[in-house]
């Protein structure tokens, strides 16, 4: 992820739900819409620290292309490789853009819900209708990685703008708290689902050399959905029944959504695993060039063949290597960034604001959100130059240095408008190094190291540790700040940035200028995967 989820009031817990999965075979391709002509661009693969033979005649051979590669980007002037898949992962990221929009909706108009439907001066219950939406997203986080596997992320993206819509306008139109409860537990549910597909469905289309830069569209997607919300709800102040047509309008992506996905293509990893060899194979030819073809296929086989599909995987198998490790490290980076303080941070910002004179809530929420958006668009350009693990580090850094800053300006004897512009910067600081490293190295890598067979449950699993993660922080840090004070919760924040900055260190592979499978190969050199 991701720009995670404001909580502006004290949580309860919330009743857990279940979700029935279907299981339909496969559809089949149609027919390919979105076409660019280009020119395909080579490039070398960097090396994994472990190869298999298989690999290592064809890396000879790409080394070889290397100069013939630079010498056609001389004559063409412009890269354009990244092109034909762009318009693909641009719909996929609506799906991020609804998160977003869904995130600051709530943030101001909450007031005049609560007003309309009889709960106003209940926090509890207020804090029920934020949070309803991460127990959706928390369900569908769970059931996303088996719908992906059985019908592919197409065909799932177009299911869940089901509830995404229905959730949208029960919310809009309701007259109780039990209809919006529903509408809200609705739309979490479709987010839970596509905050997972997305990253998955970009990882699979992208171009091995811009897929850093692609996946970056999902953090991008995300700000600006929230700062859309924020200008739509503009009128709010003034219409206490705006916030109706505001969650009508939150409908519209859904629609947008399902029927761009009718004109996008598949994923041909996905339709390779489900022996669709000549929709795969005309997918491949669109998205990365024909010379691409046999080269893919060859790859995605001989995962296949060593890992087996995904089709028949199960749960159980998160409990061993090689997934288990992958699993742990997704799960642990979502934990430590939810607990690196994003929410507490975003929460607090409103009244590091309020103190230099900035009392407009809506114009505090934009400076954040226009912050938030400059760093995803500096990811967008450092993720393949830069690489995911020198993000990473570099962002947890930034991020603690943020927070020694603010420490400093509330514990320290300085002027007081000195302190009040020094936390300002230190909090559009952390959320400026968040958004390049933090929020979206970590939905992107976690993909990229996770094997064909398990990539869709594995995270699964760790976007179910971010939602469980972002309640918990929204849920106790109110508290936390009451009984320590700022200052020492801040400074939590920052060691464990520190902490996130040592794991990255340790235990993220980089994956830049890598292909899917020979990421999992080179990881998985000395297992011995087969069928399961």
């Amino acid at each position: 992820m991701r720009v995670a989820t404001v909580l502006h009031h004290p949580v309860r817990p919330v009743p857990s739900y279940r979700s029935t999965l279907f299981t339909p075979s496969p559809p089949k391709m149609k027919t390919l819409r979105f076409s660019f002509s280009h020119r395909s661009t080579k490039f070398k693969v960097l090396a994994a620290k472990k190869q298999l033979p298989e690999l290592r005649s064809r890396k000879q051979k790409q080394d070889g292309e290397k100069l013939l590669s630079r010498d056609q980007k001389a004559e063409e002037g412009f890269d354009l490789g990244w092109l034909p898949a762009f318009p693909h992962v641009l719909i996929a990221s609506m799906s991020n853009f609804l998160f977003g929009y869904h995130i600051g909706v709530m943030n101001g108009p909450i007031v005049s819900i609560a007003k309309e439907l009889g709960f106003e001066g209940n926090p509890i219950l207020e804090g029920l209708v934020v949070s309803i939406f991460i127990a959706g997203a928390f369900v569908g986080s769970i059931s996303s990685g088996s719908l992906a596997d059985k019908l592919g992320c197409r065909r799932t993206f177009q299911i869940v703008t089901i509830p995404l819509i229905l959730g949208a306008i029960i919310s809009a139109q309701a007259h109780s708290l039990d209809e919006m409860l529903w509408g809200r537990f609705l739309v979490g549910l479709g987010i839970g689902v596509n905050t997972v597909l997305v990253p998955i469905y970009i990882s699979e289309v992208a171009p091995t050399k811009y897929r850093g830069s692609l996946g970056t569209l999902c953090q991008v997607g995300t700000c600006l959905g929230i700062i859309t919300s924020l200008f739509l709800g503009i009128p709010a102040e003034d219409d206490p029944h705006w916030w109706r047509t505001m969650l009508y309008i939150a409908s519209l992506p859904g629609f947008i959504l399902a029927l761009g996905m009718q004109f996008a293509l598949e994923s041909p990893r996905w339709l390779c695993k489900v022996g669709m060899l000549n929709d795969a194979k005309a997918v491949i030819g669109n998205l990365w060039g024909e010379s691409e073809i046999n080269k893919a296929i060859e790859e995605f086989q001989l995962v296949i063949k060593k890992d087996g599909s995904d089709l028949d995987s199960e749960w159980s198998e998160l409990l061993e290597e090689p997934h288990s490790r992958v699993a742990f490290i997704g799960g642990a980076l979502f934990l430590l960034q939810q607990f690196a303080g994003i929410n507490g941070v975003l929460y607090f910002s409103s009244l590091t604001f309020q103190d230099v004179g900035i009392t407009d809530g809506a114009l505090a929420s934009l400076l954040v959100g226009v912050t938030n958006f400059a760093g995803a668009l500096c990811a967008s350009y450092l993720m393949d130059k830069e690489g995911r693990q020198k993000l990473l580090i570099g962002s947890y850094l930034g991020m603690a240095i943020s927070m020694l800053l603010v420490v400093g300006a509330t514990s320290l004897p300085l002027d007081e408008d000195f302190s009040h512009n020094l936390s300002i910067l230190g909090t559009l600081f952390y959320i400026f190094t968040f958004a390049i490293g933090a929020g979206p190295v970590t939905g992107l890598v976690i993909p990229e190291l996770s094997s064909n067979r398990t990539r869709g449950k594995i995270m699964g699993f760790s976007f179910s540790v971010h939602w469980v993660c972002n309640f918990l922080v929204g849920l106790f840090f109110l508290d936390l700040v009451e009984t320590f004070g700022v200052a020492p919760v801040y400074a939590g924040f920052g060691g464990v940035s520190l902490l996130s900055a040592l794991f990255a260190y340790y235990f993220i592979v980089e994956t830049k200028g890598r292909s899917l499978e020979e990421i999992e190969m080179s990881l998985n050199a000395n297992s011995t995967p087969g069928n399961k």
